[in-house]
């Protein structure tokens, strides 16, 4: 198996452990902290399936500032449970689709539960990656996506991908976490990469790809920080509860060690882009 199967193995092996409640590297926050740190309305929260909610282990909300209007197609690059699935079928209505790309298995039937839950009939949900997308060409509007993109090890591949799949004149709206200087060892750490810390690039990185992907008007819409008390609130259950036997590996490095030590060189970003 290549270093690239493997590293996606870990990360599917985590979030699958994750959305089984089980304690595993990528287990989450404290139930709603990831969502309520991510920026969500708890309005539009509590109309959602509560399991969608507490499973979401975004960064950002790549649905709430984008010009998604009736009818348009939507994609969402690695669903997971499916709350920006669901914001996002509201968005379209019925006369739109919204399709979503997981390579979980527990991911997808959690995210196809939630949308029975939600009664919603305009969202898909397809087997694949995200380096790879199951998806035609020139066939959808938007591409969304929410803290995915840095688990990836072939991030040139994801970038091209979206162009590929954008109409002419589609967009992305792209919720992700990015990193400037880290140590060493949090980047060598398996389970800070299944936390989606250890395989962040830099912002100056990211939107680079975006452009040699042959998409315009690339630009970060938004910042959010995250100060050493939040990272800590995100990694607590992520490390201090994974044993040295957990399905992804384990770490020696204490949860306020690490929010220290990445503390104002980790933030997430709304990254928003143009399919000339």
């Amino acid at each position: 198996m290549t270093d690239v199967s493997m590293t996606r193995k870990r990360v599917s092996l985590a979030y699958a452990g994750a959305v089984a409640a089980e304690s595993c590297c990528g287990s989450p926050a404290p139930k709603g902290v990831a969502a309520k740190l991510a920026g969500y309305d708890e309005v539009e929260l509590r109309e959602l399936p509560a399991d969608a909610v507490v499973n979401s282990f975004g960064c950002g909300n790549p649905v709430a500032f984008a010009a998604i209007a009736e009818g348009q197609v939507v994609l969402d690059l690695g669903s997971g449970a499916g709350i920006d699935l669901l914001l996002a079928a509201k968005k379209v209505g019925p006369s739109g689709r919204v399709i979503g790309i997981d390579m979980t298995d527990e991911m997808i039937v959690r995210a196809r539960e939630n949308v029975a839950a939600a009664g919603v009939d305009n969202v898909e949900i397809r087997k694949g990656i995200i380096e790879e997308l199951p998806v035609s060409d020139s066939s959808v509007d938007w591409v969304i996506s929410n803290c995915v993109i840095n688990l990836s090890p072939e991030k040139d591949k994801v970038f091209a991908e979206i162009a590929r799949v954008l109409k002419p004149g589609g967009r992305m709206s792209v919720s992700d976490i990015v990193a400037e200087e880290l140590p060493d060892w949090v980047q060598a750490d398996e389970v800070l990469y299944n936390s989606c810390i250890g395989g962040a690039i830099s912002e100056a990185d990211y939107t680079a790809g975006l452009s040699r992907a042959g998409l315009a008007d690339v630009a970060v819409e938004e910042r959010l920080p995250y100060d050493s008390v939040q990272m800590e609130e995100l990694l607590i259950s992520d490390i201090a509860e994974a044993p040295a036997s957990s399905c992804c590996g384990s770490t020696t490095s204490e949860p306020r060690d690490i929010a220290r030590a990445v503390e104002g060189k980790v933030w997430s970003a709304r990254v928003t882009a143009r399919k000339p």
